[in-house]
């Protein structure tokens, strides 16, 4: 696995740091609020459980999984629910939880899934975002690591559901995925 790699992009000390300054600002953000995480699945998990143990102020979770349809590795931003979330959010202040925003066409049409249900705000928080891959604005307000655009795995982030376990975020190979 670890020869997939072809170099080390965040390291395990940069994401534990990192991850620990968002949990302190959402901590601040929220202090009054009615916190409800949402994760979407699978990526987020790794970011989702260190996250919520750096909040220190009340707060629930639940999880979503999404798919987006389109040809190959490219998403038409059409959105179909795998897996709802449990909770009736209206008078929620949700913050989804994201592993990586890329274009922006799945994240955008969730976020107008998720307001028609009325939660009190919702807001985004990501690990990982690829500006240069960006074919919609996308407000977020919590952004771990700007990344340029390359294939990235660890922490989470998988090819081919290969490589989530990687405790930091690295560059896969082209040669893997080609």
């Amino acid at each position: 696995m670890i020869n997939d790699i072809e170099r080390v992009l965040v390291t395990e000390e940069e994401l534990d740091k990192k991850v620990k300054e968002i949990g302190k600002k959402i901590s601040e953000d929220y202090k009054d609020k009615n916190l409800l995480l949402v994760s979407i699945l699978k990526g987020s998990v790794a970011f989702m459980a260190d996250l919520m143990r750096a909040i220190t102020v009340p707060c629930q979770i639940d999880f979503m999984s999404v798919s987006s349809y389109g040809s190959g590795a490219k998403t038409s931003g059409v959105v179909k629910i795998i897996k709802d979330i449990d909770v009736e959010i209206e008078g929620y202040d949700i913050l989804i939880v994201e592993d990586i925003l890329d274009s922006g066409l799945t994240l955008s049409h969730l976020m107008e899934i998720l307001k028609a249900r009325k939660a009190k705000s919702i807001k985004i928080c990501t690990l990982l975002s690829k500006p240069d891959r960006r074919k919609v604005h996308v407000d977020v307000s919590y952004e771990g690591f700007v990344i340029p655009d390359e294939f990235v795995v660890g922490y989470g982030l998988d090819f081919d559901e290969k490589y989530r376990n990687l405790p930091y975020i690295g560059v896969l190979k082209p040669e893997i995925y080609n």
